[in-house]
Parts: C-alpha cells; structure tokens; sequence
C-alpha cells in the first residue's frame, strides 16, 4: 500500500526547467514536497526521497497526509 502510495505521488509531480537550467519538481497534492536538481532523473530521485522523507515525518507526527486514489495511510483512533 505504500509502495502504490508513493507511485501515485510521484504520477502527480509537475517538473520546470528553470532560467539556470536546472529542474524544479514538485507533488501539488503533497504540500512542501519539491526538489530541485541538475538533471530531471536527478530531480525525480531526489523528489521521491522528499515525500518518503515527508510521509514517515508526517506519520511519526501524527499530521494528516492527503488521500490519493483512496490510499489513506492516515491512523485512525478506534473507539473503545
């Protein structure tokens, strides 16, 4: 399930080349997700290192991460 997470994320990127010739990318549904790198493989690596990055933090956080697709990673507290 994270796995599919994941590659739903990253089929939601938007990527720029910037003036400066590098490449911007970022995931619009993952806010404060982005990467910045020489090359697009380069940018796509490093922006997939970012969500992985932000989904753990997220979790150990306890913040509510975007449902993708119907893929909810978020914890539900169960009612006794």
């Amino acid at each position: 399930m994270l796995t599919h997470y994941i590659d739903l994320a990253m089929h939601k990127a938007n990527y720029e080349l910037l003036e400066d010739g590098t490449f911007y990318g970022e995931i619009p549904d993952c806010r404060g997700v982005w990467a910045n790198a020489q090359t697009l493989e380069a940018c796509r690596e490093d922006l997939q290192d970012a969500l992985e990055g932000w989904i753990i933090l997220g979790l150990r956080l306890g913040h509510i991460l975007p449902i993708l697709d119907g893929i909810d990673l978020n914890f539900s507290k169960q009612v006794a």
